[in-house]
């Protein structure tokens, strides 16, 4: 299979269960609103070493949030729901409460819910209050500049971590520039994340290491300057390789992202598209390039 001249490879990007929660911060402004959302997804790429992988999903008009001001929708992956009940205290406690003028929202309403702003409350020293609204409670909590109204719950639901695709390229400015239109393209779908650095990895990964106590180490079979060193998976003229990981809420939408980012990531001086797997071992998700593709 080849698109607009790049072999697409008969191979699949093996993904992971994960539990995700979604969150609706809002502020006075959609500049605030989106500060802190940020700051709440900041460093958390991979849950290898952040605890989380976490990032923005889009943005909501003040018609669609839940207290009618401008509003930025972020999305929460962890293994379980104790270490999402962890993370979201302490990145909502210290990075959307500390943030000017920002409430935030359970947005996914499912029947498993985790007590955060019930617990976020008792900074109020005993001052907070709260109200209930058609069966959701919320939390207001004084602050210098007002209140931070949080919901007592949130949601949590089954998803999955892990889907990817890689662009191996003639050069390092064609991959960049074909993960660049992937990504931007890929942000378009609702319900899902790439969650690191611009959505990009350059550090794709294996299982194991030569070291030990180290658990995961570089993916040396799509390093170019080892090639002649270690087993390669790398076609002649191949000098680049950049890898984009994608979170999503169900399957579905995984399918769909990688769709809509092979297509674009399909360019000039790239020369071949494929995924990272573990044979089947590692997860139980398989998404095969070629089926997405269709």
């Amino acid at each position: 299979m080849r698109i607009n001249g790049v072999e697409i490879e008969d191979t699949f990007a093996e993904a992971f269960g994960m539990q995700a929660a979604k969150v609706i911060i809002t502020a006075v402004n959609e500049r605030w609103a989106a500060i802190a959302a940020q700051t709440a997804t900041g460093f958390a790429t991979s849950i290898i070493g952040c605890g989380c992988e976490a990032g923005i999903d889009m943005v909501l008009p003040p018609e669609q949030t839940p207290d009618g001001r401008p509003g930025v929708v972020a999305l929460f992956f962890t293994t379980s729901s104790k270490d999402m009940e962890k993370q979201l205290i302490s990145r909502l406690g210290q990075c959307v409460m500390t943030s000017p003028t920002s409430a935030c929202y359970d947005g996914l309403g499912s029947e498993i819910k985790l007590k955060i702003g019930g617990k976020l409350r008792f900074f109020g020293d005993g001052f907070q209050g709260s109200k209930l609204i058609e069966g959701r409670r919320f939390w207001r909590v004084p602050m210098m500049d007002g209140e931070f109204v949080v919901e007592e719950s949130f949601s949590v639901c089954k998803a999955v971590g892990g889907g990817n695709f890689f662009i191996l390229a003639e050069t390092l400015k064609a991959a960049l520039s074909a993960a660049e239109a992937a990504v931007e393209a890929m942000r378009k779908v609702p319900g899902v994340i790439m969650p690191f650095p611009g959505g990009i990895v350059r550090s794709g990964s294996k299982i194991g290491s030569k070291y030990k106590g180290q658990h995961v180490s570089v993916n040396t079979a799509y390093c170019p300057t080892i090639r002649n060193q270690t087993e390669s998976e790398l076609p002649e003229g191949v000098n680049a390789v950049l890898e984009i990981v994608i979170d999503g809420l169900d399957e579905a939408v995984i399918s769909e992202t990688t769709r809509v980012g092979i297509l674009s990531a399909c360019q000039p001086g790239v020369v071949r598209i494929s995924a990272g797997n573990y044979g089947g071992k590692l997860g139980p998700y398989r998404f095969h390039l070629r089926k997405i593709m269709g």
